[in-house]
């Protein structure tokens, strides 16, 4: 789309090419050839003042100062945000698809104290497969080896570090020294 809202712009206003550039995500170049007909042929334009992206005001100042830079509308940036931060369920190559299990015995090993739920979240496993390798009643469990789910590639380390720094503490807040 930002193509549509270029060739709408340079047909319909007196913006320069690096004003359109910089609210289109493109180099202004490429906004000049848009102008002269060699980019963008046969695209048609998309009023970002319809869309609700633009308002006109801001579309007139932009014309009358060539310093200024247009900018999203509240409205269409609270949308944006509000999409970005939406999570959906993550896809695991089929190749990674076996390490799985391996990361859930990493968990296990290493990080008891951190719950299912998070697990869960961390690797993209399920509850099932958890508890069946907490078991040892996974149908591959005498093959499992504990491994790194970073080094699996199944979560990254800073969520990774969250999570341990965030179960792992001791409950009550005492130290790990041990009564002696």
């Amino acid at each position: 789309m930002p193509k549509a809202t270029a060739v709408w712009l340079v047909e319909n206003t007196k913006l320069t090419f690096e004003q359109i550039g910089d609210f289109c995500g493109m180099h202004p170049l490429e906004v000049q050839g848009i102008a002269d007909g060699e980019v963008a042929v046969g695209i048609i334009g998309q009023d970002p003042v319809a869309c609700g992206q633009l308002t006109t005001e801001s579309i007139r100042h932009c014309e009358n100062n060539p310093e200024a830079r247009l900018a999203l509308t509240e409205d269409t940036e609270k949308f944006i945000v509000s999409k970005s931060k939406t999570k959906g369920g993550r896809y695991t190559p089929v190749a990674r698809r076996q390490d799985k299990p391996d990361a859930v015995a990493w968990f296990i090993k290493f990080h008891p104290l951190i719950p299912d739920a998070q697990i869960v979240k961390l690797i993209g496993t399920t509850k099932n497969t958890i508890n069946a390798v907490r078991t040892r009643s996974h149908w591959n469990s005498a093959n499992l080896k504990p491994k790194d789910p970073v080094l699996l590639g199944l979560c990254t380390q800073t969520r990774l570090d969250e999570a341990i720094a965030k179960y792992s503490k001791n409950p009550g807040g005492e130290s790990d020294k041990k009564a002696g």
